[in-house]
């Protein structure tokens, strides 16, 4: 069968579908986004995979994942039938379908503080969210296998299969309750550095201290060899732990922003170089859904406060 119609135009229903599957990120979800039933839209797919010869998705046990050559396509593809639909409308007896839900990951304490308020606008306007907390290796793994639509992620990815734009900076602060930190002679930390801290228990996120060895490579020149005393894989977690007297770990500045105004924790130094981590906004290169452009751009707005 040759790729093109006898007329050379491509069947513009399994480019719609196509288009439908590649925003949506599964097929059942594009299935209701193009009001067809799911063989259909299965059918059409292969179809338009045979008229063009080449795979525009790869078929995973949830969801697909679009090729290289799908994203270029729906790049392509996307802007001029968009404008066709805007030009001729619905048929008048064809429902127009919900959008899916916007399939958003990221770090359970940057959504549950920062982004998921700023994105509650967004549900009068019938915006719908499924949204994913989680490391951010594991969640860009999935993004580049179909499973997200978008991933706030504090690794720089690396590749060409997602694009990545910095929205955040989040800094990080040495924390105590005020009983640990009377304790600890902050101008011998400030001259001498971590020694003055020998003994005094550390909260971690993570057994190797990834947080804490960072802040202590950054501001104090040196290694950090130690045991953390509580593991917990929750910032907020570790916040309540310290702020109740437990050790003392190192916390980005937005998740402790109230505890240290009302002085329930202490910051034990202030650096004028102080360790600074880039939050980046993460999604399949291409055209996206309308729903999931709204949300990005919600994101990056709400961002420039944070």
């Amino acid at each position: 069968m040759s790729d093109r119609e006898t007329d050379g135009a491509l069947d513009l229903t399994q480019v719609r579908t196509f288009l439908a599957v590649y925003r949506a990120g599964t097929v059942t979800a594009g299935a209701r986004l193009a009001g067809l039933s799911q063989p259909t839209v299965t059918a059409q797919l292969q179809a338009l995979e045979k008229r063009l010869g080449y795979q525009l998705f790869e078929r995973l046990p949830r969801g697909v994942a679009p090729t290289a050559a799908a994203a270029e396509l729906a790049a392509r593809v996307a802007g001029p039938l968009d404008a066709l639909e805007l030009a001729i409308g619905r048929p008048a007896q064809a429902e127009p379908a919900p959008e899916p839900p916007v399939r958003l990951a990221g770090p359970a304490e940057m959504l549950a503080t920062q982004v998921l308020p700023a994105l509650a606008p967004l549900i009068a306007a019938d915006v719908r969210l499924t949204v994913t907390a989680g490391l951010s290796d594991e969640l860009l793994a999935g993004l580049r296998a179909g499973q997200y639509d978008l991933v706030l992620s504090t690794v720089r990815p690396r590749g060409r299969t997602v694009v990545a734009e910095a929205v955040t900076d989040e800094e990080f602060v040495l924390v105590a309750a005020p009983a640990v930190a009377v304790h600890i002679d902050q101008e011998q930390l400030r001259s001498e550095g971590p020694a003055a801290l020998a003994g005094v228990p550390l909260i971690s996120y993570a057994a190797d201290l990834p947080i804490l060895r960072r802040y202590w490579r950054h501001v104090f020149g040196v290694r950090l060899t130690a045991e953390p005393a509580v593991i917990v894989t929750d910032l907020r977690a570790i916040a309540a732990t310290v702020a109740a007297g437990a050790g003392i770990s190192v916390l980005p500045r937005y998740l402790c922003t109230a505890e240290l105004e009302t002085g329930t924790l202490i910051a034990l130094l202030d650096p004028a170089d102080p360790p600074i981590n880039t939050g980046f906004l993460v999604r399949r290169p291409g055209p996206a859904a309308p729903h999931v452009e709204q949300v990005a751009q919600r994101i990056r707005t709400a961002a420039r406060a944070w």
